[in-house]
C-alpha cells in the first residue's frame, strides 16, 4: 500500500510524513511523541483578580467607571478561561532536533498519526 494514512491534510507514505506543509523523511525520524498542552490558568486568574480588585476600589471610591472597568475585566478573565482549548501536538525527533509536525484538538487523531509513523519507521529496512 503506497498511502497507509491520508486524513485531514496529514499523510504518511512509505517514505515521508507530510503535515501542515512540512515533509519529514521517515529515514530521518528517530521517534515521535504526543504532547498535551493544557489550558493556561494563570492569565485568566490574574485578569479576573485585577478586575475584582478594580471593582472593589471603584466601589470604595464610589466611582462608576472603576466598577464598570473592574467588572469588564472579570468578564474578560472568564471569557479567556472558557475560550482556551487543550491542544495535542505531535513532536518529531530527528537528527536536527525536535520539531512540531501537527497540532490538533483531537487526541485520538494525533495518537493515530503517531502510531502510523512509528509503524512506518519500523517497516523501513535497515541498511
Amino acid at each position: 500500500m503506497d498511502l497507509p494514512f491520508n486524513e485531514r491534510g496529514v499523510s504518511v507514505t512509505r517514505n515521508a510524513l507530510s503535515a501542515a506543509g512540512q515533509v519529514f523523511p521517515l529515514r530521518e525520524i528517530g521517534g515521535v511523541r504526543v504532547v498535551t498542552v493544557p489550558r493556561n490558568r494563570s492569565l485568566p486568574i490574574v485578569i479576573s483578580v485585577v478586575g475584582a480588585a478594580g471593582t472593589v476600589v471603584g466601589g470604595v471610591f464610589q466611582s462608576p467607571a472603576g466598577i464598570v472597568c473592574g467588572l469588564m475585566l472579570v468578564v474578560v478573565g472568564w471569557l479567556t478561561w472558557i475560550s482556551q482549548d487543550v491542544t495535542h501536538r505531535l513532536i518529531v525527533q530527528s537528527g536536527s532536533g525536535e520539531r512540531e509536525a501537527l497540532s490538533s484538538l483531537d487526541l485520538d487523531f494525533v495518537e493515530r498519526v503517531a502510531q502510523t509513523v512509528r509503524d512506518a519507521v519500523e517497516a523501513i529496512p535497515a541498511n
